[in-house]
């Protein structure tokens, strides 16, 4: 019996009436290869999502990132906090010392070199308490290189003006020996060189003391600003802290109409008591350590300058009784007497300076006061000396320059003993002020990790005793 015509056969492999297969979905790994597992977060995010649906679940991730955030407001706290501290400790224990000695090693540098010219002009012997003046000052200018080297970088700039003192005082001390040898046996040739001695510190050796104040007051303001920097991050999260727990609170509040949970309240303390300590004891130590600054160091500069400007002023005063003409400068005037003038008018500027940065009727402002009335006094009696120096009459020069009255020596050591004492004045004030900043910012590392902790614990026990309730 054949098929009607219109009529195709079924595929010998299919049976009659199969069902149609359905295609393969391409997430279904092929028979006998274990199911594909999706990425960490994926799966991480799924659990969170599925468990927001829920109020325990809710709870749990509340009480997760509140416990978190916590705890990175303690530690970021508790570092930028030992940040200050540490930046605020240097300011008082390294970089000033080391500025304050590194402004001793020029003014004993340039004493040492006025005690030399001194000695001289005295003649053979010389006055003992003279030479014991110039002993001391090279003794201090070594001992204070030796401390500096130990607390100093030798590749910094500090270190390697450090390296340039430490080669070239040697070479000082020896021209002058030279130079006292030769005045002993009453040749001119130790006029020379005491002269290129002179020269050897003011062109290298005064230089270079002052690069190295410089380079230690830089670094003293550097630590300045580092202690008084404010912890932006800290102060940030310490809001978005106190923030989350009220708004966990008010949250717990609204749902089961309980006013106090005691975890989130002590949690909420811990952070609130952090977060005023931290604004506090910032807000002290930047303003302590701007006293410190302003007050203190800023006349410090300023004074230490007046200082070294006196001392090379009686330098080039004795050189100009020492050389006697025969060193002149490139407009055919008396190097040493040029000199002298220049420095005289620093000093009269920075005495000027000091004044204004001292309070009327403060104890600062008496001492600075009597210098420049003692300036006022040496420039007229430089006055007398010069007059007599060039009218021929050396022995009268000499005795008004080196005498023991009415000298320009006497006038010379009121200044410095004025200086001296202004120095000591506002050094005692730059000590307090900064003193007062380092302790604003004592124990707060500390604090900062206890009172996190606490937080952290209450964070969790409170929302621990509401997720309790739905067990």
């Amino acid at each position: 019996m054949t098929n009607p015509p219109n009529v195709r056969s079924a595929p010998p492999s299919a049976p009659p009436h199969a069902p149609a297969r359905p295609p393969m979905p391409p997430s279904v790994p092929p028979a006998g290869q274990p199911p594909a597992r999706r990425a960490a977060w994926a799966e991480t995010a799924e659990r969170v999502r599925a468990a927001a649906t829920t109020e325990p679940g809710r709870l749990r991730i509340i009480g997760a990132a509140l416990a978190l955030l916590v705890v990175a407001f303690g530690a970021v706290t508790a570092w930028e906090a030992s940040d200050r501290f540490t930046a605020a400790d240097d300011v008082v224990n390294r970089s000033q010392p080391l500025s304050v000695d590194a402004a001793d090693i020029y003014r004993s540098l340039a004493d040492a070199d006025t005690a030399a010219a001194s000695g001289f002009l005295a003649g053979a012997p010389e006055p003992p308490d003279v030479q014991k003046t110039y002993r001391t000052d090279i003794t201090t200018a070594s001992g204070l290189l030796i401390t500096a080297a130990t607390h100093t970088d030798g590749t910094s700039e500090s270190g390697r003006q450090i390296a340039t003192l430490n080669e070239g005082l040697p070479r000082y001390t020896g021209l002058i020996e030279q130079a006292r040898a030769y005045n002993r046996q009453g040749l001119p040739l130790g006029g020379a060189y005491l002269r290129y001695a002179n020269q050897l510190m003011s062109n290298e050796l005064l230089p270079a003391a002052e690069k190295l104040y410089a380079a230690e007051t830089d670094r003293l303001a550097t630590d300045n600003e580092d202690a008084r920097l404010w912890p932006f991050v800290s102060t940030a999260l310490g809001v978005l802290a106190f923030g989350g727990l009220f708004w966990a609170q008010r949250r717990n509040y609204l749902r089961t109409n309980r006013v106090f949970n005691h975890g989130l309240l002590a949690a909420t303390a811990a952070s609130t008591v952090l977060l005023l300590w931290l604004a506090a004891a910032q807000t002290v130590a930047r303003s302590e350590l701007h006293n410190a600054k302003t007050h203190g160091q800023a006349s410090l500069e300023v004074l230490n300058d007046a200082r070294i400007n006196s001392l090379k002023a009686r330098a080039n005063e004795n050189l100009i009784l020492v050389a006697r003409g025969a060193v002149l400068n490139e407009d055919n005037k008396d190097k040493y007497e040029t000199d002298y003038t220049t420095g005289m008018d620093k000093l009269s500027v920075a005495l000027g300076k000091a004044k204004g940065l001292a309070p009327d009727n403060s104890d600062g402002r008496t001492p600075v006061n009597d210098a420049i009335a003692s300036v006022s006094e040496w420039r007229g009696r430089h006055a007398l000396a010069s007059k007599a120096d060039k009218t021929g009459d050396y022995k009268t020069a000499l005795a008004k320059v080196i005498g023991t009255e009415d000298s320009t020596g006497e006038s010379f050591r009121r200044v410095d003993s004025s200086l001296k004492l202004a120095i000591e004045l506002k050094q005692k004030e730059f000590d307090t002020y900064a003193s007062d900043g380092l302790g604003a910012l004592n124990g707060l590392a500390i604090g900062a990790g206890a009172l996190a902790l606490v937080a952290a614990v209450g964070t969790i026990l409170g929302i621990g005793r509401r997720l309790s309730e739905y067990r």
